[in-house]
């Protein structure tokens, strides 16, 4: 019988490493696999400021 993971129409991309170190190769990727992501950048302010400001002290 064939496997029937062989009909699926994505693949993961490969891996390096084992178990916990286990990450995709970054010589691998492409923009096919979805690695583009424009707005990371404002993304990462937008949530740093929001924790930084509920973790810093009431100043009343």
């Amino acid at each position: 019988m064939a496997n029937p993971l062989d009909k699926a129409t994505s693949k993961a991309p490969p891996t390096l490493g084992e178990g916990c170190l286990a990450r995709y190769d970054p010589d691998a990727l492409s923009a096919e696999d979805g690695t583009e992501f424009e707005g990371a950048a404002q993304l990462w302010k937008e949530l740093t400021s929001t924790e930084e400001e509920s973790s810093s002290p009431d100043p009343q």
